[in-house]
């Protein structure tokens, strides 16, 4: 799910409807239902301790009955997995916790809904019994995206955030460009009668100039990018050095991340809000400056057609989530993709201003209604560290466990950006700041005055939070 999506959707969390239960059949993961009353079809008896465990995502099911019924012959109980519909989901989780016998002991939950479920009594402090919420086996990230008033509230389950994506066989193009150029500028090109192309080059020299150039390709700043923009003869049918969905916030907050603070590392805090300070508005202004360079028009961009358009070769730099790593990796499979590819995280913004992403984290939370929050609590923990490694395999989505998917190079690059990334706030006061930072993007893009949006933006939420506190 793209940002964008995240940011219309009613419930802006991964998980279930409440119109199962009202009148609606409640689904085990398994997909089989009864008419007894309950909903689901028991083909067990009904004398082992049991929870029942939330999603709303479909591609999550196999992973899920998976590990549900690992852990249960491990523990001798069940863990029955429960498959509902998208939106008002903490509702549908309020509802359920005090007018149903089917109580949603453990749940997944989007980080920055973590305060509205603490608030409304339907997360609280996790056990953690066996002390798996630590930096051995997540970033400060993670263990940021979970906290709420200084205290663990959830599991870190799986992430998003973004990284750079590159075309490696067109840098290594462009690395032998330069050093040509090199070349031929230090007058070191003899004249050569009897080659082919009238030249004789001092080919170990070239190599070394190649060699030197490509292993700077790889940009660290912004600064980086505008110089291959501007010396790279790109070859036919590429269409220009960069292109991203610059109306997607998500692709953009890089820029901006380092600096402008809503809400501290754990985006809970309403003291640390810090929108108009010189270091954000210098980066929006390197931002804008950017469309001088890469004409991406904002109304006509979206994700999957930049992504469609990197697959075919057409450019050089684009900005992704993590659902890019099996898509390119299908494509090289299929033999479709023809040319070597690379990640890499985010560059910095200039040799003077960093850049930090975005993320989101989607957590494992037990409800304070749960009777069984024992064996919650040890699902949970068990869920996010020994079936880590299977997570990506069977759904796509990547584990925030650091130990997980150790042989993917490209998942591991996403893993640290996602370590010093920002994750997304949670406090109910800033709910519609993102909207509000993406129409201000939007218009920096296209030229507005990037201090008078930026104060602007400021006095809006400072007046939002002052409001709330009263």
């Amino acid at each position: 799910m793209h940002f964008r999506k995240k940011l219309i959707s009613a419930g802006v969390v991964a998980a279930m409807a409440a119109g199962l239960f009202c009148g609606g059949t409640l689904q085990a993961g398994n997909g089989e239902t009864s008419d007894d009353g309950t909903g689901l079809r028991l083909p067990w008896s009904a004398d082992k301790e049991t929870i029942y465990f939330w999603y709303s995502d479909e591609s999550m099911t196999n992973f899920l009955n998976s590990a549900a019924v690992s852990f249960g012959e491990q523990e001798d109980v069940r863990v029955i997995p429960v498959l509902v519909s998208d939106g008002e989901y903490l509702e549908a989780v309020n509802r359920a916790s005090v007018s149903s016998e089917q109580v949603p002991d453990v749940y997944i939950i989007s980080n920055d809904s973590l305060e509205k479920a603490c608030l409304a009594g339907l997360a609280s402090q996790i056990e953690d019994a066996e002390g798996v919420c630590n930096g051995e086996n997540f970033p400060a990230a993670a263990l940021s995206a979970v906290t709420y008033q200084e205290k663990l509230v959830g599991y870190p389950l799986f992430f998003e955030t973004s990284a750079l994506v590159y075309n490696d066989t067109y840098l290594q193009e462009w690395a032998s460009q330069i050093a040509m150029k090199e070349l031929l500028e230090e007058g070191e090109l003899d004249e050569n009668p009897e080659g082919a192309d009238g030249i004789a080059v001092d080919e170990e020299r070239l190599s070394v100039l190649r060699e030197t150039y490509y292993s700077q390709a790889v940009p660290a700043t912004v600064d980086n990018i505008l110089n291959i923009a501007v010396t790279f003869d790109v070859p036919l049918g590429v269409d220009g050095v960069m292109k991203w969905d610059v109306s997607d916030i998500f692709y953009n907050y890089w820029m901006v991340g380092n600096y402008m603070i809503v809400g501290g590392d754990s985006g809970d805090n309403p003291d640390l809000v810090s929108i108009g300070n010189p270091e954000t508005i210098q980066c929006l202004e390197v931002y804008k400056a950017l469309n001088q360079f890469f004409f991406i028009e904002s109304e006509k961009v979206d994700y999957t057609t930049v992504i469609d358009d990197f697959c075919q070769g057409k450019l050089v730099f684009t900005i992704a989530t993590t659902d890019v790593v099996k898509r390119l990796e299908d494509a090289k499979a299929e033999g479709s993709l023809n040319f070597e590819y690379g990640i890499a995280p985010m560059p910095e913004v200039s040799d003077e201003l960093q850049s930090r992403s975005m993320s989101v984290t989607n957590a494992v939370a037990v409800n304070s209604y749960s009777e069984h929050a024992a064996l919650a609590n040890r699902f949970a923990a068990w869920l996010v560290t020994e079936c880590a490694d299977s997570l990506y395999e069977r759904t796509g989505k990547v584990s925030a466990n650091l130990k997980a998917n150790a042989d993917n190079g490209a998942l591991q690059v996403f893993k640290t950006e996602y370590a010093d990334s920002v994750p997304l706030p949670k406090m109910m006061e800033t709910g519609n700041f993102w909207l509000q930072l993406e129409g201000l993007f939007s218009k920096v893009w296209n030229g507005a005055d990037v201090t008078a949006l930026v104060q602007e933006l400021d006095e809006a939420i400072s007046s939002q939070i002052s409001a709330a506190g009263k």
